[in-house]
């Protein structure tokens, strides 16, 4: 966990390729937690862990660090802690840009054309939730059937930066995470103030997938890849909704 956070090329990683960095393997018999004053502590064998970034690895509650310690080398919660401690941490306002950027192309305001079936599913999941974003976050958002682009309002991505604004470096990493599996940042933020559970708004990103599958049955290949997306979007719900 100790390895260096550059490209081979000697690059600094572009901020989506940053957000999964590598973890260095390492062979321990025991994994804990310690509490310090500014944070709990992933200890191996009674030595602290370090971040590839060669920072201390500490997490602002005990869930956290507990989840952490229980497979610290593999976890996608390791690779979202690290992440955020070593390249958000650095680079807040270009991580809060991507998260607009998403914004200005949501999921939810591009709606199919056809069946109707599937764009009143898609009505019926996603409504909701633009409805909050218009009363919480203070700005609505245009819809277009197609794939045509759309142009969002400048209101309404200041907004979103707005709601952004405060974070820290882990929860704006988690929040970036969750935007980039769903396609949504209106998801993500309405994760986050607690209007959608975690299965609530996995459950609205995957609103065609589901379709799809009842449709043309089940893809072996695609039920794989979308576990492994599930698996990093819980790691960053857990770090939108610690309990302390």
């Amino acid at each position: 966990m100790t390895e260096d956070n550059t490209s081979s090329n000697g690059k600094t990683p572009n901020i989506k390729d940053s957000l999964r960095p590598p973890l260095a393997k390492r062979f321990y018999a025991s994994a804990s937690v310690a509490e310090r004053p500014d944070g709990y502590a992933i200890q191996l064998d009674g030595r602290g862990v370090k971040t590839p970034g060669k920072r201390d690895l500490l997490l602002p509650t005990r869930e956290l660090a507990d989840a952490v310690a229980a497979d610290p080398a593999t976890m996608p919660l390791t690779r979202l802690v690290n992440t955020a401690i070593d390249a958000v941490a650095q680079r807040m306002e270009e991580v809060a840009d991507d998260i607009v950027a998403f914004a200005g192309s949501d999921l939810l305001c591009y709606r199919a054309e056809a069946p109707q079936p599937l764009v009143q599913r898609q009505s019926d999941a996603w409504d909701p939730v633009l409805d909050w974003a218009k009363q919480h976050l203070g700005s609505g958002f245009h819809l277009r059937a197609g794939l045509m682009p759309i142009e969002q309002s400048p209101e309404a991505l200041t907004a979103v930066k707005a709601a952004l604004s405060g974070l820290d470096a882990l929860t704006l990493a988690a929040l970036h995470v969750v935007t980039t599996i769903t396609g949504s940042a209106v998801l993500a933020l309405a994760h986050l103030r607690g209007r959608l559970t975690a299965d609530e708004v996995w459950a609205a990103a995957t609103v065609d997938e589901t379709w799809q599958s009842q449709q043309w049955g089940r893809d072996t290949e695609a039920e794989a890849l979308a576990a492994k997306k599930r698996a990093e979007f819980m790691a960053a719900s857990l770090c939108l909704h610690p309990r302390r």
